[in-house]
């Protein structure tokens, strides 16, 4: 009998590793964007949570929800594809919950988030980087169809609307408490797009004139890791073109840039995708004033083997 799985589905625990999930800390950064402009600027600071990014809430989710159903048991393993935070969340979970974990990613993945999967116990089997993040979901998906729902859970973090229900029901509402809900725009790049569809219909909810953009790669061969360039959606129930108002094409150099100058200045060790979110809004707040607020999805000691930093 697993004591941890039992307890999980009465309920998490107080005190447990799923306690301190959520309820990061929002920052408003005055030195890239100065109050003077007529625009301020707010990041929530994800790699506040255990397992150093904004998909500890998603991960859980999915878990959760699996688990309640019954869908994935003791015997099990966790299945899928990852560029890397989502898969340390899986890894994290399944080691308290003593479920196994099977993760297939890009080999061009940091180093760090390699390691780290690897030290919380999860398989880890890399794809060729060539092949990008849809090399990785084909090999996990072929996996899966050899081995059955009776042996592999796969939590399918790109159509999974408990993906997008997480930030729906957390961060979202964290962001109009820590504000006030005086937001003009919100802004925030594309992996799964669980983040931005989760959060920006919550907020068209509060309030209808608040404009959703969705920060893209302006090319095939970008560098920012967890970003796809042909993205897509799936979530049921999150439609995404009653969700995102526009788009805006960000250059991988001015986010690397942009990067270095949010932790310079603001203090804040952040990953390649929270510069490429400050970057784009660098360049919105010059053509439109008021208040914007973003995510800062993980934590820059996981890009340090880059080289890049």
């Amino acid at each position: 009998m697993n004591d941890n799985l039992e307890n999980f589905k009465k309920g998490l625990s107080a005190f447990s590793v799923f306690s301190s999930i959520g309820a990061t800390q929002i920052c408003l950064l005055n030195h890239i964007i100065p109050y003077q402009s007529g625009c301020k600027l707010y990041a929530k600071v994800e790699s506040q949570n255990p397992g150093g990014s904004i998909k500890d809430r998603p991960a859980l989710y999915m878990i959760k929800d699996a688990i309640g159903k019954e869908i994935l048991t003791e015997n099990m393993t966790i299945l899928d594809s990852t560029s890397g935070n989502t898969g340390i969340s899986y890894a994290m979970i399944g080691a308290y919950l003593g479920i196994n974990v099977k993760l297939y990613a890009p080999s061009n993945m940091s180093e760090e988030r390699k390691k780290i999967i690897k030290l919380y116990g999860a398989e880890l089997v890399l794809t060729p980087a060539e092949e990008s993040h849809d090399g990785a979901i084909k090999k996990s998906l072929d996996e899966y169809n050899k081995g059955s729902s009776k042996i592999y859970y796969m939590p399918d973090q790109y159509n999974n609307p408990n993906n997008p229900l997480s930030h729906y029901e957390t961060t979202a509402i964290e962001i109009i408490n820590q504000t006030g809900g005086n937001i003009a725009y919100f802004a925030t790049g594309i992996g799964t797009g669980g983040t931005i569809l989760g959060i920006g219909k919550r907020l068209k909810e509060y309030n209808e004139k608040i404009k959703v953009i969705a920060v893209v790669p302006d090319n095939e061969m970008h560098g920012i890791e967890g970003w796809k360039y042909n993205y897509s959606f799936n979530f049921k129930g999150f439609d995404h073109t009653k969700i995102i108002d526009d788009y805006i094409k960000i250059d991988t150099g001015g986010s690397y840039a942009m990067l270095k100058r949010l932790i310079k200045e603001e203090g804040l060790l952040c990953g390649f995708s929270s510069g490429a979110n400050i970057y784009a809004i660098s360049k919105l707040s010059e053509k439109y004033k008021g208040n914007y607020v973003t995510v800062l999805p993980d934590t820059g000691s996981r890009y340090l083997s880059t080289g890049i930093l």
